[in-house]
C-alpha cells in the first residue's frame, strides 16, 4: 500500500466529505454500503455522532465486562459470563466505528495507515525520558 502522505499529518479527519466513488474502493468498502443501508433513517440526525459515541463507551465497557468475566477477573458475574462474548462485543465496536466514520467523511484506511506509521516511528525513535 502506496501513502499518499509520506508526512506525519497532524489532522485526524477529512474536514470535506470525500467523493463516495474513492471512499467506497477502501478496504472498508463493502462495510459503508450496508452501514448506509442500515443508518438511511440516521444520516441526517445531527444527534447521531454522540448517539455513536457514547454506544462505543458502552461497547467498550461490555468488552471489557465480558473479557473479565471469561479470564477469571470477575468469576462471579454470571450475568456477563451470559451476555455476548469478548470477540462478539469487540466486533460490535469496530461497526461503531466504522459507524462514526463513515457519518464524518474520516477515509478509515488512511486513518489506520497515519497510526501504523505513528508507532512504527515510536518504535524507531522511542521518547527519551527527561530526568
Amino acid at each position: 500500500m502506496e501513502l499518499k502522505n509520506k508526512k506525519m499529518d497532524p489532522k485526524p479527519v477529512l474536514e470535506e466529505p470525500v467523493d463516495k466513488k474513492t471512499y467506497y474502493q477502501t478496504p472498508f468498502g463493502e462495510y459503508f454500503r450496508q452501514i448506509d443501508e442500515i443508518d438511511k433513517d440516521w444520516k441526517e440526525n445531527d444527534e447521531y455522532g454522540s448517539f455513536l459515541i457514547l454506544g462505543l463507551v458502552e461497547e467498550l465497557g461490555e468488552m471489557a465486562r465480558a473479557y473479565l468475566a471469561k479470564h477469571g477477573r470477575k468469576p462471579t458475574n454470571f450475568a456477563a459470563q451470559e451476555d455476548e462474548t469478548y470477540e462478539q462485543e469487540l466486533g460490535d465496536i469496530l461497526l461503531t466505528v466504522l459507524r462514526f466514520a463513515r457519518i464524518k467523511h474520516i477515509n478509515l484506511d488512511e486513518r489506520v495507515q497515519y497510526s501504523l506509521d505513528k508507532i512504527k516511528k515510536r518504535r524507531e525513535a522511542p521518547k527519551q525520558n527527561k530526568a
